[in-house]
């Protein structure tokens, strides 16, 4: 077999091109391909949901090891060629859908089970799509998705580094995040111009610290991280303007955390224990 898919051929059986506008890289590597089936640590009792099915490259692998696959696409170029290429396999459904408006309560309900959700998302809608997962809670059994390694790296990294910020720290509150597989921009076609890397997620079904009041954590941590090199303090004041410092300092003392830390270099516990004392 090939070490590359025949992209160029299979589009020319449909008439079509990559749309730029779409954001449109193919994986054509078929090492990558199986490597991400495998990450996706399937069996053959499981279903999964694809994201960006595109021309049914990974499609293919999934459906090999898993018992369905549903295959979701926006493009109806694309659902048109899956149609087409997978007409008569059982085990794939073909899903014309947004993958940043799924229903995922309805469609988990009809599929019966808590899917397993792979994808290659377009980098442009990539915090959208990852946000919408995450609002689904343990309605979803685990997520392998492709970004921009740039992305994978914000949504991996800890405290204390240039990195850490909102996305990390909204991401690792409710659910483990691990770095899978870096891939590079020669196993697409045409190739993107940054590097790409996998990310597994496995949904802690709750936050990882418990929360009093997670609208007023998610405001203070988005106020917080907007001013990340400024002390707790000042980073306070600067994101939320007019504040009673006696009553800030007071709740840091309770919450045992010093006014003088760099806001980048708090923990999620600390951050979930400075809320906790802003709720009472």
């Amino acid at each position: 077999m090939a070490d590359r898919l025949n992209i160029k051929s299979l589009l020319a059986k449909h008439g079509l091109r990559p749309k730029r506008s779409w954001s449109q890289n193919f994986l054509v590597d078929l090492g990558v391909l199986e490597a991400i089936a495998l990450a996706a640590e399937l069996d053959e009792e499981e279903t999964v949901v694809e994201l960006g099915a595109g021309l049914g490259a990974l499609t293919y692998f999934l459906a090999r090891d898993a018992k369905r696959v549903v295959a979701v696409d926006r493009d109806r170029d694309m659902i048109a060629v899956l149609k087409s290429e997978f007409a008569g396999n059982e085990r794939v459904e073909i899903l014309e859908a947004n993958a940043a408006k799924l229903d995922w309560p309805v469609l988990v309900e009809g599929l019966g089970t808590s899917p397993v959700v792979v994808g290659n998302l377009p980098y442009h809608m990539a915090t959208p799509i990852i946000f919408h997962l995450l609002g689904a809670g343990s309605l979803l059994d685990r997520w392998l998705v492709m970004v921009q390694r740039e992305m994978a790296v914000r949504m991996t990294a800890q405290p204390g580094g240039r990195d850490f910020g909102v996305l990390s720290v909204m991401l690792q509150m409710e659910a483990d995040v691990e770095n899978v597989l870096d891939v590079p921009p020669d196993a697409f076609l045409p190739a993107p111009r940054v590097h790409s890397r996998v990310v597994r997620f496995r949904p802690l079904g709750r936050t990882r610290h418990k929360l009093r009041d997670r609208a007023l954590f998610n405001r203070m941590v988005k106020g917080l991280f907007a001013k990340r090199r400024k002390t707790l303090r000042n980073g306070f004041r600067q994101a939320f303007g007019e504040i009673d410092f006696a009553m800030l300092d007071a709740v840091m003392e309770r919450a045992e955390i010093d006014p003088g830390l760099r806001v980048e270099r708090l923990s999620l516990e600390e951050l979930a224990r400075l809320a906790n004392e802003l709720a009472q």
